[in-house]
């Protein structure tokens, strides 16, 4: 349904969490006229009161309050992962539309009951950001569509990060939590390889790895996805030694230039780290309001590490500026449209959505359609064995 609101007022949002995932997409918040930022809650009062000075808006120390707040059409909830399911319901009684941080949840049953509470509730629900949403794999899938390249054949997608040796919270190192790199990073190569193959995953084969004691989570996996014409192969280690931004030009995950002379500094500064008290305490110094710690401005589109994808008559290299297109005779280059700012594509899928009454195709049933293939590579590491999956939905079923 289009908003109440008129198709040419901002999109008035409020916010659940003024954590690291804020802080990531709030860049895209500050740039665009389109959504104004009008509420949020938040435990911490150093970050409520800076987001008041900021955004002039309600800041309130309880989800239920910020529910309440009339004003608020969307509520983007940016809360660790095992909150989402209380939060999403939450907001689906309260009659408010949903941008929920992924993964949508952490079990299946959780993203089930999310799915059905906001369309029994007549709200959106949209998962994301993923990067799924980035723009250069938004004009690859659209180069697919235009029948240039032919049918989808093979996938192939790998990322090596520090991911593992970031300050982190005790949840985000323990896999029942909804912790390790399969539902925290994996949920973003499982977004992007459905979307440029269609979205129907048939089944699933992987295994994960879990070697430091010290960090007893999945820091890597690699599955194998099979599609009704296609096959994906996705690799992810967050063991911080080969950094595979290297192939991407040195630019980073978000888009900003990396100096490999930092190599290393991961790693480096855990060692410093006294207590699991401290880690949090540096990890909760760069969320909103709490430090002047600023990200180096970005350069071009957020990434999730080399992309290559096979067709029946030409391959695709993926990049941030664009895609290399290796068809039959001749090598070419599609370049991405103008960098403007980061997760310019968020704001892009919300106003759409709450504007025009087009989704992305990122809603909830797309988000439990990728919940249930990290649940499949933690299940087919487990078992040694494949895993069938029941509850996918295709690119062409999304709204």
């Amino acid at each position: 349904m289009t908003s109440e609101a008129g198709t040419g007022a901002p999109v008035r949002i409020g916010v659940v969490g003024l954590g690291r995932a804020f802080m990531l997409t709030l860049p895209a918040f500050r740039s665009d006229n389109r959504v104004r930022l009008v509420a949020a809650s938040e435990p911490r009062e150093q970050s409520r009161l800076a987001f008041e000075r900021e955004f002039g808006g309600r800041a309130y120390d309880n989800v239920a309050d910020l529910c309440r707040d009339r004003d608020v059409e969307l509520l983007y909830i940016a809360s660790p992962h095992e909150l989402h399911v209380e939060h999403v319901l939450a907001a689906a009684a309260a009659g408010k539309h949903v941008l929920v941080e992924k993964p949508l949840a952490i079990s299946m049953d959780d993203a089930r009951v999310m799915v059905e509470a906001c369309a029994s509730a007549g709200v959106m629900l949209l998962v994301g950001p993923s990067h799924s949403y980035d723009q250069q794999i938004q004009l690859a899938r659209s180069i697919i569509d235009s029948g240039e390249v032919g049918e989808v054949r093979l996938i192939h997608g790998f990322n090596y990060t520090d991911f593992l040796y970031r300050p982190r919270r005790p949840e985000e190192l323990q896999t029942e939590r909804g912790g390790g790199v399969v539902f925290s990073q994996g949920i973003h190569q499982i977004d992007i390889v459905r979307l440029l193959a269609g979205g129907l995953t048939r089944d699933v084969v992987a295994l994960t790895g879990s070697w430091d004691p010290r960090r007893s989570t999945e820091g890597a996996y690699s599955a194998l996805l099979s599609f009704p014409e296609s096959m994906a192969c996705i690799t992810y280690s967050g063991y911080a030694h080969f950094d595979s931004d290297e192939w991407m030009d040195n630019i980073g995950e978000l888009g900003t230039r990396k100096d490999p002379t930092n190599y290393g500094n991961a790693r480096r500064a855990l060692e410093k780290i006294a207590d699991a008290d401290e880690e949090v305490r540096l990890k909760t110094a760069r969320t909103y309001g709490v430090s002047d710690h600023k990200n180096a401005e970005p350069e071009t589109y957020e990434h999730f590490g080399p992309l290559i994808v096979s067709c029946d008559r030409a391959d695709m290299r993926i990049t941030p500026y664009g895609i290399h297109l290796y068809n039959d005779a001749a090598r070419v280059f599609r370049p991405t449209p103008r960098f403007r700012y980061p997760r310019s594509e968020i704001i892009e899928a919300i106003v759409t959505a709450l504007r025009k009454n087009i989704q992305p195709a990122q809603t909830g049933a797309w988000g439990l359609a990728s919940l249930e293939v990290c649940h499949a590579i933690l299940q087919a590491a487990a078992t040694r064995a494949p895993v069938h999956l029941k509850h996918q939905i295709g690119l062409r079923e999304t709204p």
